[in-house]
């Protein structure tokens, strides 16, 4: 059988990883923000080295809040940690896939992030894939470890209402039940759960996926009114000078940047049409 190991397993996109890889048969070791590199080079050292060569550690394990105000905090949980746990992952010889997100890409303009969370996303893969990129090319077995990073566009989905603040346009037109949006139509590459998960396993089943990071979105941009729209939930519009100071007002994935032999499989109207369909069950069921 073999081995997962998964931070931030209690997480939106965790929770549902976990379930996923179980049902295919993995065996999943979950560790949440509680745990530390020490415990996951424990719960590694001890598999069988048999089991320990086919393992892979699946890094979801992050602040995501991108207005979280202490920068150093974001950088030690954020890449202090990762960098550590790669190192693990080279030391041990096991595959890495890793959470990023198009954070790196900043307000569409520049090519570099705008904020903390976006640098201790890109600091991470960078660091991930220049030590992976090294160790293979002064090795010449087989068992040579990988390196994927994921950069996540816009994902929402059942399970994110953990999130807070921080969920996706739909949610937050769900819970509101009305919405206050930005003039100029900003639009988002917004990518369903299923295909993340979809992503996640293909980087982990297949050895044509080498090290290097990977986009992970739909291929296509809509507008905040368009989601408002499919969920039949009212706007308006704000005034402009509201608009945040280095927004960005588009996003899209591109399939050139996609994993190799990977593509997302969900609409995105149906995709929101079942996901108001799972919230209005879940709130009948909290009022019963």
């Amino acid at each position: 059988m073999k081995t997962i190991l998964l931070t931030g397993y209690k997480g939106f996109i965790g929770r549902r990883l976990y379930q996923v890889l179980t049902n295919r048969g993995y065996n999943v070791f979950g560790f949440d923000k509680d745990s530390t590199i020490k415990d996951i080079e424990e719960s590694l050292k001890a598999l069988p080295l048999t089991i320990r060569h086919q393992t892979t550690i699946v890094h979801q394990g992050a602040i995501t809040d991108t207005l979280f105000k202490d920068n150093s905090e974001m950088m030690r949980n954020n890449y202090l940690f990762s960098k550590e746990l790669f190192d693990l992952a080279l030391e041990e010889e096991v595959n890495v896939v890793y959470a990023s997100s198009a954070a790196v890409y900043g307000d569409g303009h520049k090519k570099y992030p705008i904020n903390v969370y976006g640098w201790s996303k890109y600091a991470s893969e960078l660091y991930g894939i220049r030590e992976f990129s090294n160790n293979s090319l002064i090795r010449s077995s087989l068992m040579t470890p990988r390196f994927v990073a994921l950069r996540y566009f816009n994902v929402f989905g059942p399970g994110e209402e953990q999130k807070g603040r921080m969920a996706s346009i739909a949610y937050q037109s769900m819970v509101r039940g009305e919405m206050n949006l930005f003039p100029k139509k900003p639009q988002r590459d917004f990518v369903y759960i299923d295909d993340i998960v979809s992503a996640n396993v293909h980087a982990i089943e297949n050895s044509n996926v080498s090290t290097g990071y990977y986009e992970v979105g739909s291929g296509k941009s809509h507008t905040f009114e368009y989601v408002c729209e499919c969920l039949d939930i009212p706007f308006t519009i704000t005034e402009e000078n509201l608009i945040p100071k280095g927004y960005q007002f588009k996003t899209q994935s591109n399939a050139d940047n996609w994993m190799p032999g990977w593509t997302p499989q969900c609409n995105l109207k149906e995709s929101l049409e079942s996901y108001k369909k799972y919230f209005e069950a879940t709130n009948d069921k909290k009022k019963k």
